[in-house]
């Protein structure tokens, strides 16, 4: 399952992205990771989720943080939800179009694997590519 909790900038996204990640910490039954660009998180996530830094692992493209994503389940096969705050920092790509791939790309591995995502993303929706608005919030 993805939701995508999508706006312009101070809408509140990282606050409810906050919001979902303690919850699903709290209440989830398997592993938690919150995938961000920097480290402005890291007082807000409790330590039940894993905060990971994106910056460090030069991450570039949706293939590689497809990739970053496969591999950290590879390691882990009890990740049962990740949050991505920010796609496009995250992902260091703003293409719409690419952008929705991804999302089918995060639906489908979920679904397969049981993972729940969640992801913000900082665009005005109606920019969204038609292929996005069924997972947006």
């Amino acid at each position: 399952m993805v939701k995508v909790i999508m706006g312009l900038k101070g809408n509140g996204k990282t606050k409810q992205m906050i919001d979902l990640c303690n919850a699903a910490a709290a209440d989830s039954k398997g592993a938690v990771i919150c995938m961000e660009r920097g480290q402005k998180l890291r007082h807000e996530i409790k330590r039940k989720a894993r905060l990971i830094d994106t910056i460090p692992y030069d991450i570039r493209s949706y293939q590689v943080l497809r990739g970053f994503i496969t591999g950290l389940h590879a390691g882990n096969y009890d990740i049962r939800d990740i949050f991505i705050d920010s796609l496009f920092k995250v992902s260091g790509d703003n293409d719409m179009l690419e952008c929705a791939k991804f999302l089918s790309w995060c639906d489908a591995f979920g679904e397969k694997n049981e993972i729940s995502f969640t992801i913000s993303i900082s665009a005005d929706t109606a920019g969204a590519a038609e292929d996005m608005r069924k997972y947006i919030l």
